[in-house]
């Protein structure tokens, strides 16, 4: 803690001390012994501390739960759908949902509010520019916090996962990681010697529209041939409808739902049936995926490249049609010495909030993780 922080050992001492006195901190066994008295380990007391409010919100759902401050979910997971909903709706879907998790929360003070959302959102000022100024989602921070009078934050939600997966994950102990949010776009979070790299403007790592992908649809962005429409979760799911549609027989045929609203558990549950609709177009969109990641790889020569996110459960098939498209596109030099791997982390996107919330309120809680 010393060097961290750069006080000296009395100091830190003391305040440990006075710290344990409050019952602010407690002591957490012992440190395998070097040869000499076992050091003793410390940690946060979970009961004298607040919580964590996280909110996900993704293209098509909304997610809010609460976290204690060593990352172990507290209530229950709420989820709201606000595809076709007008932003004023999805605001108030999302107060609605903050206002029942609070609701399950008897006595324990609320440290924080953290929100994690794709688009152009500048961190410093809590505005997502991705929405007019108009929509109450452009400045949702500010909306919220008032509304709760609760300290809000509000992050990208591909930066919100490169923080977790820095703090707890597969780039803990890597200087140069680029992580993929593979969720209904395609996001990107960077470190780059140990730091989170957002570029001069905020909004670094917008890998969804590379213009690399073949087909002459239109992008959400309003461009054509960006590699979202091709790499994405979105992109899958429409290749599964268009496949059933076209004749071929799909698992997805038994069950009972409407192919035109598939939602995202019941092709999970396909893909773990092995339903070759589904996974041939995984696959498909693993092989995009590989060619983006050549171009980053060409260009940020990165030790690790992680795919987290919502699309990580897909793993064992994106791996290695990954790394083959890789060796289509990527010169071996340079790919050789870049390690793809993909997150084991569940429930990133709710971690994400919780994690860049903690970090806002200048909290580092690296304790180990436990996801309900």
């Amino acid at each position: 803690m010393s060097e961290t922080i750069g006080k000296s050992v009395p100091l830190i001492t003391k305040t440990v001390n006075e710290l344990i006195s409050e019952q602010k901190v407690v002591v957490n066994g012992l440190r395998p012994s070097t040869g000499g008295r076992r050091a003793t380990n410390y940690m946060l007391n979970v009961e004298a501390h607040g919580l964590i409010i996280a909110i996900a919100i993704d293209q098509y759902f909304v997610y809010v739960t609460s976290f204690n401050i060593i990352n172990k979910r507290i209530t229950a997971r709420l989820e709201a759908a606000i595809s076709g909903q007008t932003d004023g709706e999805t605001y108030e879907t999302i107060i609605a949902l903050v206002r029942n998790t609070l609701s399950q929360i008897e006595d324990k003070q609320i440290l924080a509010i953290g929100i994690t959302m794709p688009g152009f959102v500048d961190t410093e000022t809590g505005v997502n520019n991705s929405y007019s100024p108009s929509s109450p989602l452009h400045n949702l921070r500010a909306n919220v916090e008032n509304r709760f009078t609760i300290p809000t934050f509000l992050e990208n939600d591909s930066t919100a996962i490169a923080i977790a997966e820095k703090e707890f994950g597969l780039a803990k102990k890597i200087s140069e990681a680029l992580i993929i949010n593979l969720n209904w776009g395609v996001g990107l979070g960077m470190i780059i010697q140990n730091q989170l790299f957002k570029g001069h403007s905020g909004f670094a790592g917008e890998f969804s529209h590379i213009p690399l992908a073949n087909e002459n649809k239109l992008c959400s962005c309003g461009k054509k041939g960006c590699l979202e429409v091709e790499a994405s979760l979105f992109c899958a799911v429409e290749e599964i409808k268009n496949a059933i549609q076209t004749g071929e027989r799909s698992v997805l045929e038994t069950m009972d739902l409407d192919i035109n609203n598939l939602t995202f558990d019941k092709i999970v549950e396909a893909y773990n049936k092995g339903d070759q609709v589904t996974i041939k177009s995984i696959r498909k969109i693993a092989h995009m995926l590989g060619k983006g990641i050549s171009t980053l790889i060409h260009i940020m020569n990165p030790e690790k490249i992680i795919i987290s996110g919502r699309g990580a459960i897909f793993g064992e098939t994106l791996h290695p049609q990954i790394q083959s498209s890789i060796q289509e596109y990527c010169i071996p030099r340079l790919s050789k010495n870049t390690t793809i791997e993909i997150s084991t982390i569940k429930n990133i996107q709710l971690l994400a909030s919780t994690c860049f919330a903690v970090q806002q309120i200048g909290w580092i809680t690296k304790q180990t993780l436990t996801i309900n």
